[in-house]
């Protein structure tokens, strides 16, 4: 395990300064993994990103609350040259993954009779 953390920014993946898409955080999740899982630190930097978003968000940092502990996270994962709006966002996007993976099944069950509720409405209205 190296204790100099490798530092990834966050607008390789995003392409620009946009990071909004969940399928660029995705790429970054697949980026990350590997080195979370050989302990590596990781220096996560948002120089550059002018938006941010919570899809980006969950699909590039939230699926790590299923594995690792908040410690891990926080020995493991540094944010850097982030605002502070944004700093909170990533913040409570982590707060709601480990609310979800705390309780994945209820969430999904509850998702998948919510989108049943939908369905059902929109045929019903044709």
């Amino acid at each position: 395990m190296t204790n100099n953390p490798v530092l990834i920014h966050l607008a390789d993946f995003a392409g620009s300064p946009f990071a909004v898409s969940a399928e660029d955080g995705q790429r970054l999740c697949e980026r990350i993994a590997p080195l979370l899982a050989a302990g590596t630190p990781i220096a996560l930097s948002f120089a550059g990103i002018e938006v941010l978003s919570g899809a980006f968000l969950a699909a590039s940092i939230g699926p790590f609350c299923a594995d690792y502990s908040e410690a891990e996270l926080a020995s493991l994962l540094m944010i850097c040259d982030i605002s502070a709006r944004d700093q909170e966002m990533v913040q409570l996007s982590l707060v709601n993954a480990r609310k979800y993976y705390a309780n994945r099944e209820a969430y999904d069950a509850a998702w998948a009779e919510e989108m049943d509720d939908v369905a059902t409405v929109s045929i019903g209205e044709r």
